[in-house]
């Protein structure tokens, strides 16, 4: 068995803070928040609206950079590296759904499904795609542009496009925030089963106490501060 007391967190957020400068001078969006998540670990991230949750999910993904501390990623400082070794973290290692689901409009479910494996040279992109999307129950949607699918149905696709390549880690922000509460139930319980199914790190932001009781642990934001 392995000795679990010298395994590499998943995530490992360190002194973590945000400020911006707007017109009453600075406005401090976190203020040194530190957390580890284990591997294989199921987080929700809560708080009030404004709070800082979306902020420190962009800062854990690297998608935006901190005004001080660091997130490690497998043991990797991701603020050590440039932008294109964080890109470089990002495609290796994790999945992102967003709650506007961010799909490219101009491609099909399928291609929006292929493109992180066809960014990763992958051959088989194609056949994985369809995989995927069989599995979320939209393989008879392959063909269709996201303006031709609903909420629930692009969400799934997103949620197509962050698992396909596997990826040890994945984040939600608000995933079912633009459904409505049936679709949304329906798209929480594919992602979690997709998650045990593929035995990933799971963060997801949520204001929903009942989908946050589905995680393991929670971390509670309020005024930009871990207070649990």
């Amino acid at each position: 068995m392995p000795d679990l007391s010298t395994a590499v967190p998943a995530i490992e957020a360190k002194h973590l803070s945000k400020h911006v400068a707007d017109a009453t001078g600075t406005l401090t969006i976190l203020d040194g928040v530190d957390f580890t998540v284990p591997a294989g670990a199921t987080v929700a991230i809560v708080g009030a609206s404004g709070s800082g949750k979306s902020t420190l999910l962009g800062l854990l993904a690297g998608l935006d950079t901190p005004s001080s501390g660091t997130v490690c990623i497998d043991g990797i400082d991701i603020f050590a590296l440039d932008e294109d070794g964080r890109a470089g973290v990002r495609m290796a290692k994790l999945g992102f759904v967003f709650q506007s689901f961010q799909l490219l409009t101009h491609l099909t479910a399928l291609e929006n499904v292929m493109l992180p494996l066809e960014l990763r040279s992958d051959n088989d992109a194609r056949a994985k795609a369809e995989a995927m999307l069989e599995r979320v129950g939209l393989g008879s949607r392959l063909k269709h542009y996201p303006k031709y699918l609903s909420g629930g149905e692009q969400q799934r696709v997103a949620l197509a496009r962050a698992f396909v390549t596997e990826p040890p880690l994945l984040f939600a922000d608000e995933p079912t925030g633009s459904l409505d509460a049936a679709t949304g139930e329906a798209i929480i319980a594919l992602m979690f089963a997709l998650n045990r199914e593929r035995g990933s790190t799971l963060v997801l932001v949520t204001h929903d106490p009942l989908i946050a009781a589905q995680c393991g642990s929670t971390i509670t934001i309020a005024a930009g501060r871990r207070v649990a």
